[in-house]
């Protein structure tokens, strides 16, 4: 028991390490590690959004202080994202952990590959096309819920890719 508290606690520090880095991956990275560690995917999912709660509110409340928030932004995104998170994770809860693990796994290893893809890839200028922010939080939302991790690498980089201010997409999400 005291060694798996150790191992959370070195999961959750190597994880807000990289996502204070590159302000995306926390999710990705800690239920990957506890799916890893044998934790069921609801439980996996439900322990790092937990943590998330207390990492996140620590950054917004920094990014809010600094003026990065573009509040239409959140006012568009957050209803959308808060419908899709809830529909995954009640997906999540009622459907079989034995049979949603592998789908689990499979979309942890695209976000994980998207995320080396996007970090190496030169950002796109285009014109921001904001008809697209409520389905893209939607999708960021469900897809977070299921997965546990992934709405940075879903949501931030297609609001960036889409034009967006790097600053602002990064405060607002």
């Amino acid at each position: 028991m005291t060694s798996d508290i150790f191992f959370f606690i070195a999961v959750g520090f190597c994880a807000q390490i990289v996502d204070g880095a590159l302000g995306m991956a926390f999710g990705v990275l800690s239920t990957t590690s506890l799916l890893a560690f044998g934790v069921p995917a609801a439980n996996a999912s439900a322990m790092t959004h937990v943590t998330e709660m207390f990492t996140t509110a620590a950054s917004g409340l920094s990014h809010a202080y600094h003026r990065n928030v573009d509040w239409r932004l959140v006012v568009r995104l957050a209803p959308a994202g808060m419908i899709g998170g809830a529909v995954g994770a009640y997906l999540l809860v009622n459907i079989d952990g034995k049979t949603i693990e592998p789908f689990v796994s499979a979309y942890l290893i695209a976000i994980g590959l998207l995320i080396l893809y996007k970090a190496f890839r030169p950002p796109a200028q285009r014109e921001v096309r904001d008809w697209a922010v409520p389905p893209v939080g939607l999708c960021g939302g469900l897809l977070d819920a299921i997965g546990g991790g992934g709405w940075g690498p879903i949501v931030t980089s297609t609001l960036i890719g889409r034009g967006h201010d790097l600053k602002r997409v990064i405060g607002s999400t």
